[in-house]
């Protein structure tokens, strides 16, 4: 099949997109059953499953879900940026991902419910908020600047993400070349400061969002380490669609070993990253050994986190990066969706492991909800199933989503002028 007249089609999504978007909201509906009957029955069982285990569970589920939707954001304008055939294959279901922000504002909301009702950050607990450390961070961990950061951030990435989508629809309506050519540029003069701007949305999001529920740690490495968490994130995660469209029979030529090589290398690339950032944050507080930043880390290394570490170590930098450096593997399509899902399953695990220890901070403040401080084995264990468990009900409706907006447009950028180049590579290694 020649480029030219492959760039004439319009490639839409197959009807199974909207199908299987309609299984994952049940799988998501059924899961939040789960919840709510395994939350009853914990309490039937006289195991004390507090209101902060559930809303720290749902914050595992969310903080993952809304780095699919900022990391494509991302990986978008790093394209726009940076060019090349590996971008044009994954730009629109980048995009698509990218529509789903608003569902992701919305489903903030039982967030800010528990930040409401002192449910979930201890700074909002007038018995921590009391203490020293946490009095002098008093003027920024407040509840209404709080929310007011959050309603910024979403606005910011609701403009990036309006004006790349805007731009790349009207490529695919425009016939000229110059015009073409002059929205590829709008969306370059979007994507340059919309990094700057995506960085510091993103590290200010997770200093409020994960760091602050421990309020009396901090580290000035942590933004960048869920930067590279959430484009990890969305890389994966666009590796696994691409591989699942690729089995389309009008998308078969498109998505080649040449361009999962290239997306393989990429998520290498921030598989590395995310283990710099990781291990440079842990030998500096390590080292440091300050009274105020080391309890972090000793909340994760002894006892039974220490096994979810070394687990982190191994699955989620050692194999991938052995497996990756395999040139065949990244070149096949149904390998690399392997390491990409495994990278998915290991981002939950990572979240969970940096954000359900903090049940610790929020017992000091004087709520009952952190299961090691009840010493119940049954309540950890339903405690921690539910931080895997309400993930996929919030991913259900994600994904229910996102099957709907990767229906709306066509899955190429047809008016991209690297498109046919991108078809053309793709041909001559077919």
């Amino acid at each position: 099949m020649n480029a030219t007249a492959a760039t004439d089609t319009t490639y839409n999504a197959p009807p199974d997109v909207e199908r299987f978007g309609g299984r994952a909201a049940l799988v998501g509906g059924v899961a939040l059953l789960l919840v709510l009957v395994i939350v009853g029955l914990a309490r039937v069982m006289g195991a004390h499953v507090g209101l902060a285990d559930v809303w720290r569970a749902y914050l595992v589920g969310y903080v993952f879900w809304t780095g699919v939707s900022v990391g494509s954001l991302a990986i978008i304008m790093l394209h726009h940026l940076s060019g090349g055939g590996w971008g044009v294959v994954i730009r629109r279901p980048l995009e698509a991902a990218t529509r789903t922000l608003p569902v992701m504002a919305v489903l903030f909301l039982p967030i800010a419910i528990a930040t409401f009702t002192h449910t979930l950050y201890p700074w909002t607990v007038p018995a921590v908020a009391a203490e020293q450390v946490v009095k002098h961070k008093a003027l920024y961990l407040n509840v209404p600047f709080f929310l007011g950061r959050t309603v910024f951030y979403f606005l910011m990435w609701f403009m990036l993400a309006y004006f790349l989508n805007k731009y790349s629809l009207q490529q695919d309506t425009e016939s000229d070349p110059r015009a073409r050519r002059t929205l590829k540029e709008k969306m370059q003069t979007v994507s340059g400061p919309g990094i700057l701007l995506f960085g510091l949305t993103v590290s200010f999001a997770a200093i409020d969002w994960v760091m602050s529920l421990e309020p009396e740690w901090f580290s000035t490495i942590y933004g960048l380490l869920i930067m590279v968490g959430w484009g990890l994130t969305a890389l994966a995660f666009a590796i696994v669609t691409t591989v699942m469209l690729a089995k389309t029979e009008h998308l078969e030529h498109v998505y080649q070993p040449r361009h999962f090589h290239d997306h393989g290398k990429l998520l290498l690339a921030f598989v590395m990253l995310w283990a710099y950032f990781s291990f440079s944050q842990f030998l500096i507080i390590w080292s440091g050994n300050l009274p105020e930043e080391i309890p972090w880390y000793m909340r994760r290394l002894f006892g039974g986190w220490g096994y979810v570490a070394v687990a982190l170590v191994i699955f989620h930098f050692a194999l991938p990066f052995v497996l990756l450096l395999s040139r065949d593997l990244k070149r096949h399509g149904r390998s690399l969706v392997l390491v990409a899902l495994l990278v998915l399953f290991l981002r939950v695990v990572d979240l969970f492991w940096t954000i359900a220890p903090s049940a610790a901070a929020m017992h000091h403040g004087g709520d009952a909800g952190a299961a090691e401080a009840h010493g119940g084995v049954l309540a950890a264990a339903i405690i921690y199933a539910l931080n895997f468990i309400i993930p996929v009900f919030i991913g259900g409706i994600w994904v229910w989503w996102y099957a709907r907006e990767l229906r709306r447009r066509p899955l190429l950028p047809l008016g991209d002028e690297g498109l046919e180049n991108a078809l053309e590579q793709a041909d001559a290694h077919h």
